[in-house]
């Protein structure tokens, strides 16, 4: 095998996410023939030794590729003694180590990824790929045209300005109204700080596509399955890791299927 940047070899056997691969190697937890990793060395996987934490590192598994129903109440993490509950505990069943792509917040619902596909991972949350997150979100009041621009052309936050979004206004119900809101960057709780910031607090949040991911009526909260054929090539074109001749044999991407939230 020729040689291959470390942390892209971690992420392919399912370490991690590449930035969580990188994190491992400074934190001094990587080790290459007995000798402390640095990031960006290169290394042959069929004859240099490598641990993580001192364990060896297996070869990697065959990819999986998962869409959870994440309920409200799990956090979006593989491990975490801290909190009561993990998205983990929701994959039962599931023999193949996998991470979550990406966060959603404890209290968040909706479409989850997750997969043993470091570089696909990696790809998904890299601005460069702008794969797209849309999210029903129910708000407090009536946001008027003046918040939806802001929204719409991007709000002022500590970091920055957040770039254009695409929003929607679909209904309103009392002192509330949902919105149908897509981003192309993916800040920490963005959605909740963009709303928080034009007057209008996020009350609940769901998150109901991810790039060509859309999350099916007849998947339950709590409950998982594995990405048809269809599914996984067409999120492997949207990360550029499957070009469109590549996948002539799809029998086309599925339609996209809309949730209810009452």
């Amino acid at each position: 095998m020729a040689s291959i940047r470390l942390q892209k070899w971690l992420a392919r056997c399912g370490v991690g996410s590449r930035r969580a691969c990188e994190q491992l190697i400074r934190q001094g937890r990587v080790q290459v023939n007995g000798q402390r990793a640095t990031l960006g060395m290169c290394i042959d996987a069929e004859r240099d030794s490598i641990t993580v934490d001192g364990k060896p590192l297996n070869p990697p598994p065959p990819p999986v590729y998962i869409l959870l129903h994440k309920p409200p109440g799990y956090v979006t993490t593989r491990k975490d003694p801290h909190a009561p509950h993990t998205v983990m505990e929701l994959l039962k069943g599931l023999k193949t180590p996998v991470f979550p792509v990406g966060r959603l917040d404890a209290d968040a619902e909706g479409l989850l990824l997750l997969t043993n596909d470091g570089e696909l991972a990696n790809r998904l949350l890299h601005p460069r790929y702008k794969v797209a997150k849309t999210y029903r979100v129910w708000v407090r009041g009536v946001p008027g045209k003046d918040a939806l621009r802001q929204l719409r052309e991007g709000v002022l936050l500590e970091e920055g300005q957040t770039a254009p979004a695409q929003v929607r206004l679909i209904k309103r119900q009392g002192h509330q109204s949902l919105l149908e809101i897509t981003l192309h960057e993916g800040r920490k709780r963005q959605v909740k700080r963009m709303c928080a910031a034009v007057g209008h607090p996020v009350q609940r949040l769901v998150r109901i596509a991810f790039g060509p991911l859309h999350l099916p009526k007849n998947l339950p909260p709590g409950t998982w399955r594995e990405l048809t054929p269809s599914e996984r090539d067409a999120l492997l074109q949207a990360a550029g890791l499957l070009s469109t001749k590549s996948s002539d044999k799809r029998q086309g991407i599925t339609p996209r299927e809309q949730i209810g939230v009452k």
